[in-house]
């Protein structure tokens, strides 16, 4: 096989908020107070092949962003690996220097908050290509006019600010910041999250024209089951930080292994399913301040066992391409 265009390799994120001050001093009086910690990812190992675009997928507060992120390389991750093209990413952004990696780019979820309101689109897009010697001062405005050509956007709106656009095209805006430093890899973090329907499947169409146009490797993450079978070669599930599943798209859908994702294909909404009922995941999805032990998912879990409360599934290939974290696999019960 040839190289992983990237690797997760046992990659935690955990965010710690110290004892204050009263904390502290209540603890010399044996009030028995901890740090506050946020396990938002728990040990993820994941492959992307280049050229792959890979659906990430969850419930809010499951971690995907945050993951995304340390992909993208905003923010370390507090345990394990990220390599980029066989390379330790954290390496590759410090040989960068000022400059970042410029090969991973990420779209946010909301453009307006991710767009600056007091620059103009010409400077929004072009700024980050003329300050890393892609493009001269004086080519700028051509190679800005470019990008908004190829997003679908008029050229003549690159004097305009982001508050005199649509959200459609603002998340066009977006894409074309994003692909301004000619990436690799693309971390797309609910980027069709807040659009209407249509505008949705224009962006979507947009994507995947990219995609084929310049040879782009994605992680694409939604909460949105529809979309991520219409875009995705393969399908990552995510609960509470860690992968519960891996599986090609097709079949994944066509045969879900977890117990979670079983339940998130029960409420996909079908035309030929006119009469049927939906039933939501049962109870909430768990804090990360106090996850449950063992497998994370067990207190939701119709099919969950004593093994379940106690021991967490390895996630294990349950056969060619299809990766899945359940005791269910081993053939165990509690009879």
């Amino acid at each position: 096989m040839t190289m992983p265009k990237l690797e997760l390799v046992g990659v935690s994120k955990h965010f710690v908020k110290p004892l204050d001050v009263a904390a502290r001093a209540a603890n010399l009086f044996g009030a028995g107070m901890h740090d506050i910690v946020v396990r938002a990812v728990d040990g993820v190992d994941l492959v992307v092949q280049e050229g792959e675009v890979v659906g990430l997928v969850g419930e809010s507060g499951c971690g995907k962003s945050t993951l995304g992120r340390m992909i993208a390389g905003i923010i370390p991750p507090s345990a394990g690996e990220v390599r980029y093209g066989g390379r330790a990413l954290d390496g590759l952004v410090a040989a960068s220097g000022r400059k970042g990696l410029l090969e991973i780019q990420m779209i946010f979820q909301d453009p307006m908050a991710s767009l600056n309101p007091r620059m103009r689109v010409r400077d929004i897009v072009g700024e980050a290509p003329v300050v890393h010697g892609i493009v001269s001062s004086a080519e700028r405005d051509r190679y800005v006019d470019t990008l908004l050509a190829r997003v679908g956007l008029d050229p003549g709106y690159k004097s305009r600010y982001p508050h005199q656009f649509s959200g459609g095209q603002r998340a066009r805006i977006g894409i074309a910041r994003a692909l301004a430093v000619e990436p690799d890899f693309l971390v797309c973090d609910e980027s069709v999250a807040a659009l209407d329907v249509s505008i949705k499947a224009q962006v979507l169409n947009l994507f995947m024209q990219l995609r084929r146009d310049l040879g782009l490797t994605c992680l694409f993450i939604s909460h949105d089951l529809g979309v991520v079978e219409h875009i995705s070669d393969r399908i990552v599930i995510m609960y509470l930080g860690r992968i519960v599943e891996v599986a090609p798209t097709e079949a994944l859908f066509r045969a879900p292994n977890h117990p979670y994702t079983q339940a998130l294909l029960a409420n996909v909404p079908r035309l030929e399913a006119r009469k049927q009922r939906f039933a939501p995941v049962k109870g909430e999805l768990p804090s990360p301040l106090d996850p449950p032990s063992g497998c994370h998912f067990h207190p939701r879990c119709p099919f969950a066992m004593t093994r379940c409360r106690e021991e967490r599934p390895a996630l294990a290939e349950i056969a060619p391409g299809r990766w899945s974290a359940c005791h269910l696999n081993d053939g165990t019960s509690d009879a």
